[in-house]
């Protein structure tokens, strides 16, 4: 056999290549740098890799050459790295979004005026809870600051993860950006039981989840012989023999995905792993995951098994139905408010669901009609913000044991803050998808997009499921607006700093503006195009 030299188009990785040698230049700082001098360099040195990496993607992307697939779609980009990376509209744009969010998560990691000086991770991981190692770590103000390091490697992997090109390459991906998360949520300052609890709850389930991708890759591969989403795609096509074997593969496939996007009836530790895990953490993994996850999951299902959409669409009306139902339900008669977001995200993925459900093709459509790729990746922009809008202003609200997250005691907040309480009612209005707000465009997008294809019967759900949804949402702005506030009532922390002021501030005004104003970011998923093989 004749070597064939690989070769990398380094100018159109460059954003996954910053991120990642961000991340190893963090390492190296971790290990050459003394304890108590490395918070700073390590924050510099992950937000200028951020904002570098979304530098780079803006430069990529008015740079993508037009594409022209063999079924006639067209699309910008380049299929790159021998195949394994595909560098495309949908890819950057998810790329941009994804840095975006990836800066408002450095800035709540490196926040410490709200714990009195030191961040709200674990002075000293190793030591046992309530033990004298953890209350010395404690007392001098120790951190672990490889957090940064993780939250690059974790970036890294959601980069490359809607990205891949083939099989094996999602499997990295997925485990890329996995692993550095388990490790951050069982790093909270306070509660740290709870935390190493979230942890391995998310560990053990995520293990689980990414044998049934493996196994499932397997199986596709010996229905297809290759890994390669265009091979998938071909074998397909062609229809080729042991058809089982491929819809046992797709199966499996989907299994891992949907445990990523938190999707019944994989959604068992959504709510445990966003409860126990630092805030700050919940908030960055809340959108980051999500993105990512949907990003791959439209590859795989409109790229690899586009011909066999027949096949797996009954699958995710169920799925998404479930999801929908199972999340508003639930959410409604939770009493801590970060189980009631974390409902809320297993609701929204659903909605999001719906959206997948809608015509892939641009030719297939009406003038004026948004495709499903355009739906999902609007919505995704806007649950972001308001996801991490709503996580950051969880943080403010504290009492002498740190974050206050029962329900009693946001009782009367309105009164004694309401420009915090307004800002997480406006948050939750979103959520809900009220008319001025970028959640209700969100709704409109993918609810449209899902009625071209005639999925009429999971819009009726998902409507249904929206009003319900209010209630949950409405009933929390009641409780902070409309109820007196108790004598032990939390109280926010107003010196929090800039970092998660303004990660607040620019999550309101993105809420705002793209209810208000959404026509150039629809414009831009609009031009964004479709996947290329």
């Amino acid at each position: 056999m004749e070597f064939v030299k690989p070769e990398l188009e380094y100018a159109e990785l460059l954003p996954i290549l910053i991120v990642l040698g961000g991340a190893c230049v963090g390492v190296a700082l971790e290990a050459f740098l003394p304890r108590g001098t490395r918070r700073l360099p390590q924050v510099g040195l992950a937000a200028v890799t951020v904002i570098a990496a979304l530098v780079a993607t803006v430069v990529v992307g008015m740079d993508l050459d037009t594409h022209k697939g063999a079924d006639g779609a067209e699309g910008r980009g380049l299929v790159g790295a021998m195949g394994s990376v595909v560098v495309d509209g949908p890819t950057v744009y998810l790329w941009g979004l994804l840095l975006v969010f990836a800066l408002g998560g450095v800035a709540l990691f490196a926040e410490q005026r709200l714990e009195g000086g030191v961040s709200a991770f674990t002075g000293q991981a190793a030591a046992l809870p309530g033990t004298e190692s953890e209350r010395e770590a404690s007392t001098r103000g120790l951190e672990h600051t490889e957090v940064y390091p993780l939250l690059l490697f974790a970036v890294s992997g959601m980069l490359l993860f809607p990205a891949s090109g083939d099989l094996l390459t999602m499997f990295v991906a997925l485990e890329i950006l996995s692993l550095p998360l388990y490790l951050l949520c069982g790093l909270a300052r306070r509660r740290r039981l709870l935390s190493q609890e979230a942890a391995m709850k998310y560990f053990l389930l995520g293990a689980f989840a990414s044998g049934f991708f493996l196994y499932g890759a397997a199986m596709v591969y010996g229905y297809a012989g290759s890994v390669s989403f265009a091979g998938i795609n071909e074998a397909v096509r062609a229809g080729t023999a042991n058809h089982g074997l491929l819809l046992a593969g797709i199966g499996l496939l989907a299994v891992g995905l949907l445990f990523k996007i938190g999707a019944a009836p994989f959604q068992a530790w959504t709510p445990d792993v966003y409860q126990g895990a630092p805030t700050a953490v919940t908030a960055f993994m809340a959108a980051g995951t999500k993105v990512a996850a949907f990003g791959a999951l439209l590859r795989l299902l409109y790229v690899a098994f586009g011909g066999e959409r027949w096949s797996w669409q009954p699958m995710l009306w169920v799925i998404a139905i479930a999801s929908m139902v199972l999340g508003a339900v639930l959410a409604i008669v939770q009493n801590d408010v970060k189980r009631m977001l974390a409902y809320s995200s297993v609701a929204h993925t659903g909605f999001i669901l719906v959206g997948v459900l809608g015509v892939q093709s641009a030719g297939e459509l009406a003038k004026g009609q948004y495709t499903s790729l355009e739906g999902v990746l609007f919505y995704l922009t806007t649950y972001g913000f308001a996801m991490i809008g709503a996580f950051a202003i969880v943080t403010l609200v504290r009492d002498a044991g740190g974050e206050a997250t029962a329900y009693e005691r946001w009782a009367g907040l309105g009164r004694t803050s309401p420009l915090v309480a307004g800002a997480f009612a406006f948050f939750l209005l979103s959520m809900a998808g009220i008319p001025l707000t970028a959640g209700f465009i969100g709704k409109w997008a993918v609810f449209t997009s899902a009625l071209s294809a005639g999925a009429w019967p999971v819009v009726l759900v998902a409507i249904a499921c929206s009003i319900l949804a209010i209630t949950f949402y409405v009933r929390h702005i009641r409780l902070m607006f409309f109820t007196e506030p108790s004598a032990d009532g939390a109280g926010v922390v107003t010196r929090s700093s800039l970092l998660t002021s303004g990660t607040i501030a620019v999550c309101l005004v993105a809420t705002l503006v793209l209810g208000v104003v959404p026509g150039p970011v629809l414009d831009l998923v609009t031009r964004t195009g479709d996947f290329i093989r």
